[in-house]
């Protein structure tokens, strides 16, 4: 319980200095990743008016059939695709990443290469 405490606050520890720098806006938002033991959630938030813009995730009604037969690191891409389409539609082509306190490897970058596939330029 106390190692678990301890990555926590690291974790938490390292998203605090990255969120002093990163900040998003209607032209460019934040794309965020959350990272959990079952799968991966990331948003596109606009943190001047404080709103989500476009959500995706590994357990999407739409998608959820596709990404059942995935492993995770293919989901994690599949969800990085998923949410640079929707951004898409929305007109979004730009956004700063945020990868939340995780390290940049594994899943976090796996979503990040699936949403540049996709035409997202961070």
């Amino acid at each position: 319980m106390l190692k678990k405490k301890k990555l926590e606050s690291k974790r938490f520890r390292r998203k605090r200095r990255v969120r002093k720098k990163v900040f998003g806006t209607v032209e460019r938002p934040r794309l965020t990743i959350y990272r959990s033991n079952q799968g991966v959630y990331a948003q596109l938030i606009d943190d001047l008016d404080g709103r989500t813009l476009a959500s995706a995730s590994y357990n999407d009604k739409e998608k959820r059939g596709e990404f059942a037969e995935l492993d995770k690191t293919e989901q994690a891409k599949a969800v990085g695709r998923l949410l640079a389409e929707r951004a898409k539609e929305q007109g979004i082509e730009q956004v700063v990443f945020d990868r939340n306190g995780f390290l940049y490897h594994g899943r976090v970058a796996a979503v990040a290469d699936g949403a540049r596939e996709a035409g997202l330029q961070f």
